[in-house]
């Protein structure tokens, strides 16, 4: 038997192993080896953006200056705001809320992706434009990896999209 014959099942062997480890201990706890799965918290007055691509930002000029997606600006306050994020979001799969904060209104949530169970961390600020007016600033950025495959731009116009339908039908139901 040749070397390449005793590589090739070397590494058979190894990536059964790692798959087999991988079932049994749960996509999360390994991953958890790279660090935890929250990245914590961002100010988006300073927020410096990764050089890897696996980030995106819908953010109002005003907040951040830098910005993939313009967020819409809604005619309710910002708790009405948080309230329609948090009924937007009840469909999305995997989705953890991690932390709450009251000022400036920020809610952090942690998705992971469908099959390997990747993590994210989704940071989502509820800002005030003025007394009827308000609009959010969202951040969405991936623990591992240095390309998404625009996974966090889809998620953030995603959200965007179903909070908007959400305050649509808000104010049909209200008005109607």
């Amino acid at each position: 038997m040749t070397f390449s014959y005793w590589l090739l099942a070397g590494l058979v062997i190894l990536v059964a192993v790692s798959a087999l480890g991988l079932r049994l201990a749960g996509p999360e706890r390994v991953w958890e080896l790279f660090g935890p799965a929250d990245l914590g918290n961002v100010e988006f007055e300073m927020l410096e953006r990764r050089k890897t691509r696996n980030d995106a930002l819908a953010c109002p000029g005003s907040l951040c200056g830098q910005s993939d997606i313009p967020p819409p600006v809604f005619r309710i306050g910002t708790d009405e705001l948080r309230h329609a994020m948090r009924r937007a979001l009840m469909g999305e799969r995997r989705l953890t809320l991690v932390d709450v904060q009251d000022s400036p209104p920020t809610d952090r949530y942690v998705q992971r992706s469908e099959t390997m169970h990747f993590p994210d961390t989704i940071i989502v600020r509820y800002v005030e434009l003025d007394l009827l007016r308000s609009t959010v600033a969202i951040y969405s950025r991936s623990q591992l990896g240095r390309k998404d495959f625009g996974v966090n731009a889809d998620r953030v116009e995603r959200w965007i999209g179903k909070l908007v339908q959400e305050v649509r039908s808000r104010d049909r139901t209200t008005n109607g």
